[in-house]
Parts: structure tokens; C-alpha cells; sequence
């Protein structure tokens, strides 16, 4: 008899797929089988989102696809919904346990007692996150088909901006152990991961809460010197915590991928203000402005919320015109929703849906554009990528990812997913960025042989993803 098998279904941010990963990771530990989603199953775990009232919603359809698809499995939902709103999650069908945020250790024996009773009343595991303690460390690293690793090393927020639910859901901000996060990543590479990507709730904040006390930029140092690593990618760091150490080694190193994604949430000071963000559109151009000039072609992202109680049009129009300014390559664009609990909520000037849904539509129009307009400038040019573990389901082709964030769609043999090639981009649309995969390194290179190119020098930024100009 097999081993039972366990579903994954995460919603949301790169943190919460780093929380999967190392959940099934520990329950394939305890002899549990993790499976694709569509997989037969015997568990199934819902990993969910609260960021939004829109994240909500997909989370209540993702409870109901997974009843629906596994009737005759345990459906476990965890994950920020979960820890902010269990009451809501138990008044939907088919729940068999809730299990918190601050609870998610527990998970795998809750799995095994699941599977070993007949009884299906509800469980219920939600602490109060105020109360959880260090960050503990992750499971052991062990071989997945997943191209890139993520590397959770930073938990909770400090920050109490006036829209947001994390800090009620994910806590106060905890770091994991500098020695931690480098055993591990080096453990990550060894097994074959090119690239790590570091998550957090506030990864700048890193290192503040230990003793000694540390950072970002020397976390960085310690990575960026692993042998075999080709890449390192942040996942949103705050303009504030750009000091100069951290602005040295992001802009000093060619293992940091030359991509950054950088919140912004409004053009206009005064909506900043009151959302309580801790820089002004003066410091934010400011930095943009640095990093892009040091940093060749780089992928610039950003999180901008629409809507903001006492956003007018004046203010919608200074965002507008902030973006259109900056280089970015693409954005997360967000109709504000009230978050139960929050000061925005219970905040005046609320906008109206229609005006909220009309900005919406225009801030994504603009930053389609300034999409386009960044991937064109690709055409012509040879970069680096880390192909990707699945196809493109709509043209079959194979999805390399560049250092700069930007998928391309090429041809070629199953063999060269998960591995480092070079790649050139031949043209790129309103939807799509197709290439070819460049004669002389049409084989998979293995990250060892990719990384010791790249080490040489690696003092200096070179042009990223070791871009080259067409007649070379």
C-alpha cells in the first residue's frame, strides 16, 4: 500500500509558496506523499490569502474546487484567512480543519490524525499570533522538480500601515539565523537550484530582532560567496531599507538577479501619509533612479493600490505620473477593500466602486504599456535564463526565466528545464516574449559550470543575466 498523498493549493504571495514548500517537505519527513493538485489525494491543504477582499474570494473558490475535485478527501485550509477569519472559513462546506498561521508546525500531525479517524467534526487550531515565538528553522532541503528554490528567512511586520491585515495574520517581525539561511541555501544548490529566492513579510527588516543584531546586506555577502549559486532574488523589500551596505551589494553583485521589486502603493504624498508608509514619492524616485543607473536593464516592480480612502483625482493623477516617470517593467495593481480591523476601514472618504474599478483599468493600461516597452527593448539581446519545470499550457513551449524577470517562451527538449541555458529574444507582444534558445549553449548547463563563469569577478556588476548587444 502507498503512501497517503497530500495536495497543495497555495494562493498569494511568494511567502505562502515558501510555507507549502516547506510544509510538504516536512510531511514527506514524517512518509507522506505530496502530489500535484489535480492528483488523486488523500489530504488536501489550502493555503490562503487574506491581502484583499478579491484574495478572499479566491480563496472560498479554491475550498470549493478542492471539495469538489477530492470528495473523499481531508480538506485542511491554513494560511492568513485562516488566522484572521476562522469563523468565516468554518461556515464554509466541506472543512474538515483549520490551522492558523501560528499553527502550521502542527500541521503534519494533524494530517496523520486526520487520516486515522472516521470522525469528520472540525478542527480547529488558531492561536493568537501575538503569542508565537522565534522563527523556527526549516525542514531539511530536499529535491523538488521546481526550478527555483524559495527561502523563507523573514516572518511578521514591525510596521502597522493603515490598510493592511498581515501584521494581525503573520505577526510580529522574526528572521531566521544567519548560519540557517546559509546552510540551508547551500544545501538548496547542491541539489541543483541555480537560483534562491529570499521571502519575508518585511525582508528588510531582517536581522533587527536577532542577537547579534544583523541585516540584509550582510545575509547577502554570506550568500552571494556560495559556490554554485547563479542567482539570489529578493521578493519586496521597502524603499526605507535601502542604506548604503544594502544598496552596495545589490548593485555591486552579479549573483543578486538584477531585478527588484520595490512597493510603492500611491504617487501622491498626502495618500502615503495616510496610509502610513514610511517614505515619500521623493525617496522612491530617488532610489529608482540610483538602482536603475547602476543596474543595466533592470526589472523593476511595484504593488499600487487604487481607490485609498481620501484618494482623489488629483492624487490618482500623481500616481499616474510617478509611474509613467519610473522605469518599471510591470506592476501589481490593487482596487482598494476594507480589511476588518484596520484604521483604513474605519477611516471617511471611502471611494466608490465605479471610480475605484476605472483607475484600475487605467493604471493597468499604463503599466501594460510600460510592459511592452521594457520587453521590446529585449529584442535582439542575449541573456541568461533558468528554464522553468512546466510548459506554457496555451503554445507548449518551454518558459525561460531571465535575470530580469521576464519569461520567454522558446523551443526545445524536456531536458533543458530546470537547468541554465542563454537565450535570445526574438520579439515580444502585448501578451507574450518568445526566443531562441542560442546555438552555442543549446545543451543544459548545470549550475556548477554556470556559476564558476560568473564567479569570476564577481566584485563587479556585469551586465545582468549576462546580457550581451546583438553583434556580439
Amino acid at each position: 500500500m502507498s503512501a497517503p498523498a497530500v495536495a497543495f493549493a497555495t494562493l498569494g504571495c511568494r511567502l505562502n509558496q515558501g510555507d507549502s514548500h516547506a510544509l510538504a517537505a516536512t510531511l514527506e519527513e514524517r512518509g507522506f506523499r505530496t502530489v500535484p493538485f489535480e492528483a488523486p489525494a488523500d489530504v488536501v491543504v489550502v493555503n490562503t490569502c487574506t491581502v484583499t477582499g478579491r484574495a478572499v474570494v479566491s480563496d472560498r473558490q479554491m475550498i470549493r474546487r478542492a471539495r469538489r475535485l477530492h470528495p473523499d478527501a481531508r480538506v485542511i485550509v491554513t494560511g492568513c484567512w485562516a488566522q484572521t477569519d476562522p469563523a468565516g472559513v468554518a461556515a464554509m462546506r466541506g472543512v474538515d480543519a483549520i490551522v492558523g498561521n501560528a499553527d502550521k508546525a502542527r500541521l503534519p500531525d494533524l494530517v496523520a490524525e486526520l487520516l486515522a479517524s472516521e470522525r469528520r467534526d472540525l478542527r480547529l487550531l488558531v492561536t493568537d499570533i501575538g503569542s508565537v515565538g522565534p522563527l523556527p528553522p526549516p525542514p531539511v532541503a530536499r529535491a523538488t522538480a521546481r526550478s527555483r528554490a524559495f527561502l523563507k528567512v523573514q516572518e511578521g511586520c514591525q510596521h502597522r500601515c493603515a490598510f493592511c491585515i498581515v501584521p494581525m495574520a503573520r505577526g510580529a517581525s522574526r528572521s531566521l539565523d544567519p548560519k540557517v539561511v546559509v546552510d540551508q541555501a547551500r544545501r538548496l544548490v547542491a541539489l541543483g537550484h541555480p537560483e534562491i529566492v529570499l521571502t519575508g513579510v518585511d525582508l528588510g527588516h531582517y536581522g533587527a530582532d536577532l542577537r547579534p543584531r544583523t541585516s540584509l546586506a550582510a545575509l547577502l555577502r554570506d550568500l552571494v560567496a556560495l559556490p554554485g549559486l547563479r542567482w539570489v532574488r529578493l521578493s519586496s523589500v521597502l524603499p526605507a531599507y535601502f542604506t548604503p551596505e544594502l544598496l552596495e551589494v545589490v548593485t555591486g553583485s552579479p549573483v543578486l538577479a538584477p531585478h527588484l521589486h520595490l512597493p510603492l502603493q500611491s504617487g501622491s504624498d498626502r495618500v502615503l501619509r495616510r496610509m502610513r508608509r514610511p517614505y515619500s514619492t521623493a525617496m522612491y524616485r530617488r532610489l529608482v533612479e540610483r538602482l536603475a543607473a547602476a543596474i543595466p536593464r533592470l526589472g523593476l516592480g511595484a504593488d499600487v493600490i487604487v481607490g485609498f480612502p481620501g484618494e482623489t483625482e488629483d492624487d490618482f493623477a500623481a500616481t499616474m505620473r510617478l509611474v509613467e516617470a519610473l522605469p518599471f517593467s510591470y506592476l501589481h495593481v490593487f482596487g482598494y477593500s476594507d480589511r476588518t480591523g484596520t484604521e483604513a476601514a474605519a477611516s471617511t472618504g471611502h471611494v466608490d466602486a465605479g471610480t475605484i474599478a476605472r483607475r484600475s483599468r487605467e493604471l493597468h493600461a499604463l503599466a501594460a504599456a510600460k510592459s511592452r516597452t521594457f520587453r521590446r527593448a529585449m529584442v535582439g539581446v542575449v541573456h541568461d535564463a533558468l528554464v522553468l519545470e512546466t510548459r506554457d499550457r496555451a503554445t507548449g513551449c518551454l518558459v525561460a526565466l531571465t535575470g530580469n524577470y521576464v519569461e520567454v517562451l522558446v523551443d526545445g527538449p524536456d531536458d533543458l528545464m530546470r537547468t541554465m541555458t542563454t537565450i535570445r529574444v526574438m520579439s515580444a507582444d502585448a501578451t507574450r516574449t518568445q526566443g531562441v534558445v542560442e546555438p552555442l549553449r543549446a545543451r543544459a548547463l548545470p549550475a556548477q559550470a554556470v556559476l564558476g563563469e560568473a564567479s569570476e569577478g564577481a566584485s563587479h556588476r556585469r551586465a545582468p543575466s549576462g546580457a550581451t548587444a546583438p553583434s556580439e
